[in-house]
């Protein structure tokens, strides 16, 4: 049981029933800040360069997961996408950052919350078996019982990494949060239970065209944070993000119904790696 009588609140369980907590924080370093503490203290610089190293190496402090990432472009310059069930232990690292030497030096950018889940479109075996005979399979065909088979074999993997997954070490990593539509016309929440799955299953089965070379994990923000879900692609090379994500707007689900928010990509690298490329 996670508490946080420690932080001066009543002792409470704040661990999901089910699920992860989940955060993206993204931040860039303030190099007028830097340049003066370098003119001025050579050595107090160092010494933030070694403690920066430092917080984010002690994989004893650490969440359950946990990777670094050098970020391309303007908004950010590096992030850090943590999961833990516990969420005090997914925010004390970044408040450790923080409160560090370097942390003085640093701004935070942007951040998101959210929560790992089972999402309402991800099919069972018995909604897997209907969706083969609404497609034409026979059911009582030796095709059929495999592919049941098959599926069952995978479902319970395929759980266990929307709730509490591995992070893969491909190199490039790919985060956006967005929202379902409310407009008139296309509201995502009116359609019916069975459309919107339809809908999803689709969605789905463009994705799958990208195994071994994108893997994802959707995240759940509603009440959390701004956007109502967060979407972590990773993948083996970054033009297999252009690809995974173009061709999947075609899809109704996001052609009709999905509204994107800022897109931050980034590459795994290690504490001194960052450090180097951001020319600290």
């Amino acid at each position: 049981m996670s508490k946080i009588s420690d932080l001066g609140f009543e002792e409470q369980d704040v661990t999901p029933g089910e699920g992860w907590h989940c955060s993206h924080f993204f931040y860039s370093f303030d190099r007028p800040a830097i340049a003066r503490l370098g003119a001025e203290d050579s050595g107090g610089l160092q010494v933030a360069k070694e403690e920066f190293v430092a917080v984010l190496s002690d994989g004893d402090h650490h969440p359950a997961r946990f990777q670094l990432g050098m970020t391309s472009g303007h908004k950010a310059d590096f992030s850090l996408m943590l999961m833990d069930p516990d969420p005090i232990k997914v925010e004390s690292l970044h408040q450790r950052l923080m409160a560090s030497a370097m942390g003085k030096l640093l701004n935070t950018t942007w951040s998101y919350v959210s929560i790992s889940e089972i999402s309402e479109y991800a099919l069972s075996v018995e909604q897997y078996g209907e969706r083969l005979k609404r497609e034409g399979e026979d059911p009582e065909s030796s095709a059929f019982q495999k592919k049941i088979a098959a599926y069952g074999g995978r479902v319970g993997k395929m759980n266990y990494q929307r709730l509490t997954p591995d992070f893969p070490d491909w190199p490039v990593s790919c985060f956006y949060p967005m929202n379902k539509w409310r407009v008139p016309g296309a509201n995502w929440f009116s359609q019916a239970s069975s459309e919107r799955q339809r809908m999803m299953s689709q969605h789905a089965r463009s994705g799958i065209k990208f195994a071994g070379k994108v893997t994802q994990l959707i995240t759940v923000g509603i009440g959390l944070d701004d956007w109502e879900w967060g979407v972590t692609l990773w993948a083996t090379n970054p033009k297999y993000l252009k690809d995974i994500v173009y061709e999947m707007r075609f899809d109704e689900a996001s052609a009709k119904y999905a509204e994107f928010g800022p897109f931050y990509t980034s590459y795994i690298a290690s504490p001194q790696q960052v450090l180097e490329i951001c020319r600290v």
